[in-house]
């Protein structure tokens, strides 16, 4: 639903959302907002979710409750943990081969604070594994078909923050209302 200026006027919440040392998660249950119902009519999420079916039960548009517990703001994390794909990145950046990008050293020299203690290269082959404390969803893109992780950072916020959200629903500034 993006408009002429690529603004999507839906944004996403996930009110069972779980952030834990064992386990993340998104939770069983995801609210769409908007600003009216008319929005979130046109949007018709039966139709979107209609293959799903089996496994989806959809409510009818309610109005959010005049007592709300706060404000989240739902965000795409994309974390750098990938020594492959950043070493790719790299050699396509820095016009060299892939192999070169991974095993060769890269000097940080002109990244570093003169007078400093800090590590003078890096190679993207000796990266330590990293794991992520952030729930995801596992997508398949429809331009690319490739398959890929969206990861979803949930942040409190004390006030509400209108502001336009991604296709995906998510915004680095728009709040939706927790409840």
């Amino acid at each position: 639903m993006q408009d002429a200026q690529k603004r999507v006027p839906i944004g996403i919440s996930f009110p069972e959302y779980v952030v834990g040392e064992k386990y993340s998660v998104l939770g069983g249950k995801c609210r769409l907002f908007a600003h009216d119902e008319a929005t979130l009519t046109r949007f018709d999420v039966n139709k979107w979710l209609a293959r799903l079916s089996d496994y989806v039960h959809c409510t009818s548009i309610r109005p959010v409750p005049d007592k709300v517990s706060g404000y989240a703001i739902y965000q795409r994390q994309q974390p750098k943990t990938n020594p492959a794909r950043l070493a790719r990145r790299y050699a396509k950046r820095h016009d060299m081969d892939f192999e070169t990008a991974l095993h060769d050293p890269i000097n940080l020299e002109d990244n570093v604070i003169p007078n400093t203690n800090y590590q003078q290269t890096f190679r993207y082959c000796d990266m330590p594994p990293k794991a992520i404390s952030t729930p995801f969803i596992r997508l398949k893109s429809l331009s690319s078909g490739q398959d890929f992780c969206l990861w979803i950072k949930k942040s409190a916020a004390s006030e509400p923050v209108v502001a336009d959200f991604s296709s995906y629903g998510l915004s680095a500034s728009a709040t939706v209302p927790e409840f």
